[in-house]
């Protein structure tokens, strides 16, 4: 009685976690994909794309880390759809490596996205804050030569990155905190 006590409790706990690492990680990519298409489509970076220095880069990073982050996405539903076969009969319930091996799976994913969205940053920050060292004092103006103030356009690049790194480090500490009670059981 106790085991089916503590499998209820495991699938409750899978479950709200699931939901909460979905929702959350869904709402970062939102937010990331949709910061990443307005910065594609803003017209002063499309312009002068010339002054957008190294952002390429870093753009291409946070694009692979939002793609893999489409993917934790699908794990996490697999989180919630894995709850239910443990709260479920026993003809239907996964093993422990099985549930392991689900939660390793999303811990991976969201590792995978947590290097792409640093190494992405890194990239951005060191972009613009090379941008920032060439710029010329006392900058009042718009269109002139030599003009290399960073634009609230690059910034939004690095809002994206932010996203999509704090969803994956949402996803990361949901699948470590399922992982230490896989093992408590």
């Amino acid at each position: 009685m106790a085991d089916r006590l503590d499998l209820q409790r495991m699938a409750a706990a899978f479950r709200s976690m699931g939901w909460v690492a979905f929702w959350s990680q869904l709402a970062m990519a939102v937010v990331c994909a949709g910061v990443l298409a307005f910065n594609s489509i803003g017209s002063d970076l499309i312009r002068n794309r010339d002054r957008a220095i190294g952002l390429g880069p870093g753009l291409s990073l946070t694009t692979l880390a939002l793609l893999v982050m489409a993917y934790s996405i699908w794990q996490d539903w697999g989180l919630i759809r894995l709850s239910r076969a443990l709260a479920g009969g026993t003809t239907a319930r996964p093993s422990k490596a099985e549930t392991t091996a689900q939660v390793k799976r999303h811990l991976l994913a969201s590792l995978a996205g947590v290097t792409l969205a640093a190494i992405g940053y890194q990239a951005l920050a060191g972009s613009l804050t090379f941008q920032a060292s060439i710029q010329q004092p006392g900058f009042a103006g718009s269109g002139g030569l030599g003009n290399n103030a960073i634009t609230s356009l690059e910034m939004f690049s690095v809002m994206a990155n932010t996203q999509a790194l704090t969803g994956h480090l949402i996803g990361l500490w949901i699948s470590l905190w399922l992982l230490q009670r896989i093992q408590r059981r």
